[in-house]
């Protein structure tokens, strides 16, 4: 287990003029836990989610409503039982008010309820479980990212759209890889032909591929985040199956954490996403650009939705004057912040998910040859996730 601890500091602050109790609170830093995975297949896209943070507390000169922020950094090697542990040390030790950065979901339904037992809010910039978006909805828990079905869910619509009538589906066996068929099935009106859950981790696909090839489906949905996808995506490929039977994903599976080791095999797969590295709105264009300059690649989605909830926060806490500690203004805040967000259309719907666009892609070489998703036509405007009638927000 990894803690790295970084003070952000603010621009100096005029103790001397100010009052000695509103000093002491001003210098103060908002404590934040950023726990995600750093380490193993899944390293890359805890870097992912930090690198989006980052760029965008650059962006507000390192502060959160104008207050000093400090982020302890935490490595939980896509295992619940150890994301436990550093949460645990996050809370108790290091007092922390915002618990964010958790990538998978099985982690965060391990650190969630005891991060808000404890009186912190949790403040999701990617994982989000469908238990937290119905009957466990909690007042403190946000999450500026997506509900796992959601995706899904479109790429579902697309799939029926384009008349295809057999699907064959595959998933690793963890909580979102559950979310992710169930979205999908809700909205497709086809034949699921197949579906299949893996080891989460697992690298090798030679059995789930000849099973594919046997069952001869119109085309495959599949759900497998960073070094599974990888694995996937390239032995779907070698086996010959790409040019009979295209490939359908959510972005997560298909964008810039896994499209640079994929290459050409991931050229002609379409996703369901939320935003993607193209777009042409300047708000888009500057954080990719900015994100580029910084860290000499394209950004991914889960980048520009790490983004976007710093300035979520920025927006909200600038509200409240930088007070989190009133945690009910500050809840009030973030279920009502209006924010320039990189996806346009986005708000808080009462469980405290999104509610947002969702855009068909295709994954396409660029002009450098660089592979990317690139934007193609609207699937669903302003779209709610399917558990929030059963969220009674207390």
């Amino acid at each position: 287990m990894t803690i790295r601890r970084h003070t952000i500091l603010a621009a100096a602050l005029a103790a001397g003029t100010a009052l000695a109790g509103t000093a002491a609170r001003a210098e103060d830093p908002i404590k934040i836990g950023f726990l995600s995975t750093f380490s193993g297949p899944g390293g890359q896209l805890g870097q992912e989610l930090l690198d989006g943070f980052t760029l965008a507390l650059d962006k507000t000169g390192n502060t959160l409503g104008g207050r000093a922020v400090e982020v302890i950094q935490g490595d939980d090697q896509a295992k619940p039982d150890v994301g436990r542990q550093v949460a645990d040390k996050m809370i108790e030790r290091d007092k922390v008010q915002i618990l964010t950065g958790v990538n998978f979901s099985n982690v965060m339904l391990a650190v969630a309820k005891p991060a808000l037992d404890a009186g912190a809010f949790v403040v999701s910039v990617n994982a989000g479980p469908s238990q937290y978006a119905g009957a466990q909805c909690n007042p403190h828990f946000f999450v500026g990212s997506f509900q796992n079905d959601t995706s899904p869910e479109a790429m579902g619509l697309e799939a029926t759209k384009r008349g295809i009538k057999k699907m064959y589906l595959m998933a690793p066996n963890y909580p979102a890889g559950k979310d992710f068929l169930a979205g999908f099935k809700r909205t497709y009106k086809g034949e699921v032909v197949g579906e299949v859950y893996t080891a989460f981790g697992q690298l090798d696909y030679a059995a789930e591929i000849a099973q594919v090839r046997a069952t001869a489906p119109e085309g495959v949905f599949f759900f497998y985040p960073g070094g599974m996808g990888i694995n996937f995506v390239k032995q779907y490929d070698q086996a010959g199956l790409k040019k009979t039977t295209p490939l359908f994903g959510p972005s997560f599976s298909l964008d810039q954490t896994v499209l640079p080791a994929m290459g050409d095999a991931a050229v002609g797969a379409f996703a369901a996403t939320h935003w993607a590295e193209d777009a042409d709105d300047a708000a888009s264009k500057a954080f990719r650009e900015a994100f580029e300059a910084k860290y000499h690649r394209l950004p991914s989605p889960n980048a520009a939705q790490a983004y976007d909830t710093v300035m979520m926060l920025d927006a909200a806490l600038k509200t409240v004057s930088g007070k989190i500690e009133d945690a009910a203004a500050f809840q009030k805040a973030l279920e009502t912040v209006k924010f320039d967000s990189l996806r346009g259309h986005f708000r808080f719907n009462t469980n405290h998910y999104p509610v947002q666009d969702f855009w068909l892609a295709e994954v396409v070489k660029d002009a450098q040859g660089r592979p990317l998703m690139a934007k193609r036509t609207l699937i669903v405007a302003d779209h709610p996730d399917s558990y929030v009638a059963k969220c009674k927000m207390k």
